[in-house]
């Protein structure tokens, strides 16, 4: 969709019950821009998933546009038996375009008890957003969520791509048992979603070692 514009309040409710099945997806690109006014847009959702419920959340990128500022907030509550899978990814301009400032929090609680508490800001007046620790040259970022009370999840974080111009992907265990995430900057938004796949993939295909050490 073209917005939110600078100014803009939206939130979005999304609840799976017990033992439902959903699947969000969005048709285009999600396009920030300044609109008639310098305000700060917000885009603020909020995800439910109840016992033995399974959501996906796989939208097309959010694309942040010069001037554009946008606040974006992600709280999630999930059963301890649900299913999550979370893709977001940020285009940071368009083409030989700057990006506007971009910030996004993410807060997953499991059971109750927290799971996951991130914060990114991007563009300026962002500090060092682009610099070699962060993106550097790269315009477009993201990340999976994968939570799966049935994961056996790998033990150690697992580094996919070794051409530092077309991207990393890090695939992370999270504290809580059968939850990882995987974060990836790449120069394209389709390397970005192949890095993401490939993370994935690693995750489902990858034999994982038994106890006692036995394979």
């Amino acid at each position: 969709m073209s917005g939110p514009l600078g100014g803009d309040r939206l939130a979005l409710d999304i609840t799976a019950e017990t033992h439902a099945r959903l699947e969000v997806t969005s048709a285009a690109a999600t396009i920030a821009l300044r609109g008639p006014t310098t305000a700060p847009a917000t885009y603020d959702l909020r995800i439910r998933v109840g016992d033995h419920a399974t959501l996906h959340w796989l939208p097309e990128p959010l694309i942040s546009t010069r001037n554009s500022t946008l606040h974006q907030t992600f709280t999630v509550d999930l059963a301890p038996t649900s299913h999550l899978l979370m893709r977001e990814e940020q285009l940071l301009g368009r083409s030989g375009e700057p990006p506007g400032h971009l910030t996004t929090r993410l807060t997953v609680r499991r059971g109750g008890r927290p799971l996951l508490d991130q914060h990114t800001a991007y563009g300026d007046p962002a500090p060092a957003w682009d610099g070699p620790a962060v993106l550097g040259s790269h315009h477009a970022t993201g990340q999976l969520l994968l939570v799966d009370p049935e994961l056996d999840t790998p033990q150690e974080p697992h580094v996919i791509g070794d051409d530092p111009a077309e991207g990393y992907a890090v695939l992370t265990p999270l504290a809580g048992p059968q939850a990882l995430i995987a974060t990836a900057v790449a120069p394209t938004p389709a390397r970005l979603r192949h890095l993401l796949n490939t993370a994935l993939a690693y995750v489902h295909v990858t034999p994982r070692p038994k106890a006692g050490g036995e394979q």
